[in-house]
């Protein structure tokens, strides 16, 4: 896939324009220092909430949204970005830090909030063109080490001990996904259909262990620096909870089980040479800050997640036909919904 598409920024879609003078002013008020005239362009890669960043004379930032027109119940929740990352930064964890959040429809339609502007690299594929095999090893023990501080974070003592219900996560998540679906549904998908039977039928066990958890914690997700490749910020954190740190762990590791051609799959990788860890290193670093250990049933939740991811890509093909998807590449990530569904029919068995 060319990921040349999802880099950088560009003009702001006409679907996702604001008044910018009208916003700036606000800021004004809202954030100590910031004064405009603001020039703003529109990252690439958001597939769900539009993403922007803004130039001020003496400082950059980035704006978040919740898109307009009708969207799925529960999602696209800046509110929750904006209240997790307050909590997650001054408790050490990477991530931008927030500046201000508005809900007031006289200033925006939609609630947004902003945030610093990190600098830094995104990279998009997995297999990292560009670095030597050093630096790849490097930064995936940076990723697999930032989760797992991310995973010891003290809830309560975070203020987040609401964040999120109680009980069986895996179950909930699936019965959550499986209605998001449903309510985005395109066009029929076998593998879909079978993949959620499976799952009520057989949920992932799980840790028995419960933590703040992203989500939605894969590479493009990270800004890295670019001199030492460590995680300088962990981004886009709309799909965050309190849940079972081995969602987010087998989320990652989905990228070693996508078929060949989904984006973010190491399939055909040489990760040996290329210096990538294989899954169980990988995991193994993990670990060795977080604790803990891999169930039996490990191929279980990889499928949940590919289920997981498989519903997502669904709602941004919905959004794409109803014309306020995110991404100019909505149309062409709509077409992995079957082959990650059938991939993790596969996992299985």
């Amino acid at each position: 896939m060319d990921t040349h598409a999802f880099e950088g920024t560009g003009p702001v879609a006409p679907a996702h324009a604001f008044d910018v003078e009208r916003v700036s002013r606000w800021l004004e008020s809202a954030i100590p220092g910031f004064a405009g005239p603001v020039q703003v362009s529109q990252f690439k890669g958001g597939q769900s909430n539009p993403t922007f960043l803004l130039q001020t004379p003496s400082q950059r930032y980035v704006l978040r949204r919740k898109p307009g027109g009708p969207t799925l119940k529960t999602a696209h929740a800046v509110d929750r970005e904006f209240r997790i990352t307050s909590a997650l930064h001054s408790h050490g964890v990477p991530v931008a830090r927030p500046l201000a959040f508005c809900d007031d429809r006289e200033v925006m339609e939609t609630p947004f909030f902003v945030m610093e502007c990190v600098e830094g690299r995104i990279f998009w594929d997995p297999s990292l063109p560009g670095l030597q095999p050093a630096e790849r090893h490097q930064l995936f023990r940076s990723l697999a080490e930032t989760l797992a501080g991310l995973h010891k974070v003290p809830v309560q003592q975070a203020g987040l001990d609401d964040f999120g219900r109680p009980g069986d996560y895996f179950q909930r998540q699936i019965t959550r996904w499986s209605q998001q679906y449903l309510a985005a549904k395109t066009r029929e998908i076998p593998a879909m259909d079978t993949l959620m039977r499976r799952l009520q039928e057989q949920p992932p066990a799980g840790s028995g262990r419960q933590c703040v958890i992203h989500g939605d914690f894969r590479l493009d997700n990270v800004i890295f620096d670019s001199a030492t490749l460590d995680v300088r910020a962990v981004i886009d954190w709309e799909l965050s909870t309190l849940g079972d740190p081995l969602a987010d762990l087998s989320y990652q590791c989905m990228l070693w089980h996508l078929p060949p051609g989904a984006f973010g799959s190491l399939a055909g990788v040489d990760v040996a040479t290329a210096g990538i860890p294989t899954e169980r290193q990988y995991i193994d670093t993990y670990l060795s800050v977080a604790g803990g250990v891999i169930p039996a049933d490990w191929s279980v939740c990889l499928a949940f997640n590919m289920f997981r991811l498989a519903a997502i890509l669904e709602g941004v093909a919905r959004r794409a036909i109803e014309g306020n998807a995110s991404s100019r590449r909505a149309h062409d990530m709509a077409q992995l919904v079957e082959p990650i569904a059938e991939r993790a029919c596969t996992l299985l068995g």
